[in-house]
């Protein structure tokens, strides 16, 4: 590991740019000018196998701290994932087998990795100690903690007034957060604003087994597609690391214009006073967001889809949208789908079968919000509806949302 790191002389970037809340910002800044290199703890849960936009926003700081020679310590957890982490959530969430979790692992960590340099990165999986847990290191733990503490906790505080179910399984998740904490002797944990009671549980034990306290670091949630509710994938909407460029691009061009500046701000490295510019013009309407909005979308695809000596993705899915979504022309290459294939009704599995949709609950949903139509051989523009299963002839393309397209024969 680097003994020394580089101090950089303006920290602002570091403790104000893509940060909500640091605790404590003042024993954090001292840490960061003593020059020694910091352990920087992430974990994550593989609940699920991809990673959103709205990870990226902390990913981005861990590489940023990484490369002033900060030593970033991913955790992942195995074990925790199997329980479910209660945050922010309403109900109990069904338990994963470990055959699960390791599957979501390998795909989560693939992405983690387009973030974060793999070469400094120390990997951790919690089964290292908790795979030789007892009874009596389980009660242990638990006895440092009261049920009172914990059903202070926003979630389960609602939870518990409205009568409904919280698994004690549940009580043991921030606790396993936290022993993690203790075991790497972590200085910094990194989380979102909904993991503030899990940091501050690590800290709090970390100090009761004679380590010193973590500083909790907790970068902003971002707001998803809807322009109004965190992004998640079971709200739909999401923008996914590993999602083709043209979708890519099209789903931050759906963004509403209210949230332009906060996507340069946490997910690309243009300057604050830049942003602040955009801003300006924007609110006196003397520039158009729709240019703002482009160039973070193209921005933030080439990030992820960066350009070859061959083609360039972020450019191709930026003049597929101007043809496709401003001008409404038909793209120019879409799939071919074989009706001897997939039959003569568009029904749910044809959808997916076509690529139009990822699941028939996500094809029931463009058809219920009137975002799916057929353009016949002719020209003519026939809408889907939910009353009636509209046959394919050769020739149609159906449309599915504003970018998606398949052509039937």
């Amino acid at each position: 590991m680097t003994s020394r790191v580089e101090i950089p002389d303006n920290l602002s970037p570091i403790i104000r740019r893509g940060v909500s809340r640091i605790i404590s910002e003042e024993e954090f800044t001292a840490m960061l000018q003593r020059g020694r290199p910091l352990r920087l703890k992430m974990g994550f849960d593989p609940s699920r196998p991809d990673i959103h936009l709205g990870h990226v926003v902390g990913l981005r700081k861990l590489r940023q701290l990484q490369d002033l020679g900060h030593q970033v310590i991913l955790i992942v957890g195995d074990w925790t994932a199997q329980i479910g982490d209660p945050s922010g959530r309403s109900a109990t969430r069904t338990m994963l087998t470990h055959a699960e979790v390791l599957d979501n692992a390998e795909s989560y960590m693939r992405q983690f990795f387009k973030v974060v340099d793999r070469d400094r990165t120390q990997v951790e999986w919690q089964s290292q100690w908790f795979g030789e847990f007892t009874l009596a290191n389980v009660i242990e733990l638990t006895s440092r903690f009261t049920i009172n503490q914990f059903l202070h906790r926003e979630d389960f505080a609602n939870r518990y007034s409205q009568n409904q179910p919280i698994a004690i399984t549940e009580m043991l998740y921030p606790l396993m957060q936290a022993y993690d904490s203790v075991v790497i002797e972590s200085d910094v944990e990194f989380g979102g604003t909904d993991q503030m009671f899990n940091l501050l549980v690590g800290r709090e034990l970390q100090g009761m087994m004679g380590q010193t306290p973590q500083q909790c670091f907790m970068m902003p949630i971002l707001v998803g597609t809807d322009g109004v509710q965190k992004m998640s994938k079971s709200l739909g909407n999401y923008v996914a690391l590993e999602e083709p460029p043209q979708e890519m691009y099209g789903k931050l061009m759906s963004l509403p214009d209210s949230l332009i500046t906060s996507y340069y701000e946490y997910l690309t490295d243009v300057p604050d006073a830049d942003i602040a510019e955009m801003q300006r013009a924007m609110e006196s309407e003397t520039a158009n967001p729709m240019d703002f909005k482009k160039g973070m979308a193209r921005y933030i695809t080439a990030v992820f889809h960066p350009p070859t000596a061959d083609r360039n993705p972020a450019a191709e899915a930026e003049a597929q949208f101007e043809q496709v979504v401003q001008r409404r022309d038909l793209p120019d290459d879409m799939p071919e789908v074989s009706l001897e294939e997939v039959g003569e009704r568009l029904v749910g599995r044809v959808y997916v079968q076509a690529g139009l949709a990822g699941s028939n609950s996500e094809a029931r949903r463009l058809v219920s919000q009137g975002a799916v139509e057929i353009i016949r051989r002719n020209g003519e523009r026939e809408p889907v509806t939910a009353d009636v299963t509209p046959t394919l002839g050769t020739g149609d393309i159906v449309r599915a949302g504003r970018r998606r397209y398949a052509r039937f024969g």
